[in-house]
């Protein structure tokens, strides 16, 4: 199993909280994890029936309890705080609340003019009570939203001193964390969490620990009871377009298909859903609808992610000046988002390397890796070394991204199709064959344009040549060139020098 091979610096496996199954209906022997899962979703309804609550409450519990809440009631919410707070300016409370809202709907906008007005709330609820978790909580929640993740580890830290058992603290410092680099810290904040909280909220941040660490059974599985616990069908949304990440990431197409569309019909304002149709239909080589999706999730919600997305797939299909339009509007939303605070040198730095200037591309990157070096920065900043021609340097960043010792657990098939080329480069032809064939192992259709360049590769590189092949069982002398992290090691033997002298006189009486 996936989860037997990572192990902590001790060689002991992580023992990660367990996650209750659910039987899987009408699933079939053989079927992928997730395929199986998809029996459990609330296809035909939006969940038990209840009395609604007003949209403004509905709100209130999201926000404070770190769920995703919909965009309707996100702003009657925000207008209820904002007439209240007229009236009672010194309520410290309602200000949190505010700032939160704020943080949200810049959050599920890409609004980035959302998060002043929320650090504004938030800091006017911290002068009028300064020991107060709330707000404390939500700057930390502001700080990850703008990928400002050593802020966001402080403010949740001051959260936790101000209140030990706050658990919805510890969400924002898992996230904190990860964006450090610090897996084993977020896996201590996740065991803390489940102590103190049991729920569909705690179950898709557990996933998300799962899928960092390469344990993709558990991560689905996660998921899945999450999206089956979920109250709200925003929230339920929220889970399903994650699920649907997950299910792109490993190649199962048409089970992400499925989810992204449920996402979109509980949620119609759940645009990383429908991003994440575009992404899946272009694999699929259903270019028109793909088309279609990503216009729409991009009018919607204009994240530069999105933008980088349709306009690689316009460059796919040889349409390179709607590309360059695309990218155009990539530097636009970026410049919008750093007027908010929001950090996007990562965007920024993986658009310049492919496509743009990739020397500003490495000194984009090394101030964000010194800043916050987790494994999207590692990878990011490896590839842009490598189209800057330091494929040396290149290497190094390369294999922190895809060594499960190093935190890069996750299979990711864009990291491993990354390593490959550069070993390519380096001439290191059997690690890279092994490196190319492998991220296609794991997603055949990862990218549009990638993948046809790793076919290329593959076959250009050809098959093992006979002559790295140990004549008579006798190994060779090992070769200049470095080899990867990920194949067999080979040890000299003790005294190779011997080795020509002995072997005839073995043979002789023979």
């Amino acid at each position: 199993m996936e989860n037997d091979a990572v192990e902590n610096e001790q060689g002991v496996r992580p023992r990660f909280p367990r996650v209750r199954r659910r039987v899987l209906l009408a699933s079939v022997a053989g079927c992928a994890v997730l395929g199986g899962l998809l029996t459990l979703l609330p296809w035909g309804s939006d969940g038990p029936e209840s009395s609604e609550p007003a949209p403004g409450a509905q709100a209130l519990t999201a926000v404070t309890t770190g769920v995703t809440a919909a965009l309707p009631d996100l702003a009657v919410l925000i207008d209820e705080r904002e007439r209240q707070l007229r009236a009672d300016p010194k309520n410290a409370a309602s200000w949190a609340v505010l700032g939160a809202a704020y943080v949200e709907q810049g959050r599920r906008t890409s609004d980035a003019a959302n998060f002043p007005k929320a650090e504004r709330a938030l800091r006017r609820s911290l002068k009028v009570r300064a020991d107060n978790a709330e707000a404390q909580d939500g700057m930390a929640a502001l700080a990850n939203a703008r990928r400002d993740y050593r802020a966001a580890r402080t403010w949740s830290e001051a959260a936790l001193k101000t209140d030990r058992k706050r658990w919805t603290t510890y969400p924002q410092l898992i996230e904190a964390q990860t964006g450090l680099g610090d897996y084993k810290a977020a896996k201590r904040a996740l065991d803390r969490l489940v102590e103190l909280r049991k729920g569909p909220e705690v179950l898709a941040w557990a996933a998300g620990v799962y899928r960092d660490r390469g344990y993709r059974e558990d991560a689905a599985a996660a998921l899945s009871d999450a999206a089956a616990g979920a109250q709200a069908p925003a929230e339920r949304a929220s889970y399903l377009e994650r699920a649907g990440q997950l299910a792109f990431e490993r190649g199962d197409l048409d089970v992400a298909l499925r989810y992204f569309q449920e996402a979109v019909r509980l949620d119609p304002d759940q645009r990383a859903a429908l991003a994440g149709q575009g992404r899946t239909l272009a694999a699929l080589g259903r270019t028109t609808e793909a088309l279609n999706a990503y216009r729409a999730a991009f009018a919607k919600q204009p994240n530069p992610e999105y933008a980088l997305e349709l306009g690689e797939l316009y460059a796919s299909l040889g349409l390179g000046q709607a590309a360059r339009v695309q990218y155009d509007s990539l530097r636009e939303r970026a410049a919008r988002a750093a007027a908010g605070g929001v950090d996007a040198e990562l965007v920024l730095g993986r658009f310049e390397a492919d496509h743009g200037a990739p020397e500003s591309a490495v000194r984009r990157l090394r101030a964000e890796w010194r800043r916050q070096p987790g494994i999207p920065v590692a990878d990011a900043l490896g590839w842009a070394l490598h189209r800057a021609g330091q494929d040396k340097e290149a290497l190094r960043f390369a294999r922190v991204a895809t060594d499960q010792h190093a935190g890069g657990g996750v299979r990711s098939a864009l990291y491993v199709y990354h390593l490959g080329m550069i070993e390519r480069k380096l001439q290191m032809s059997g690690a890279a064959r092994r490196h190319l064939q492998e991220a296609l192992r794991i997603s055949p259709h990862f990218s549009p344009t990638r993948v046809p360049l790793a076919e290329q590769a593959l076959r250009e590189l050809g098959e093992p040549s006979v002559k790295d092949v140990p004549d008579m069982g006798v190994e060779p002398e090992p070769k200049s060139e470095p080899k990867s992290d990920t194949a067999p090691e080979q040890k000299p033997r003790k005294k190779p020098e011997k080795k020509p002298e002995r072997k005839p006189e073995k043979r002789k009486p023979e």
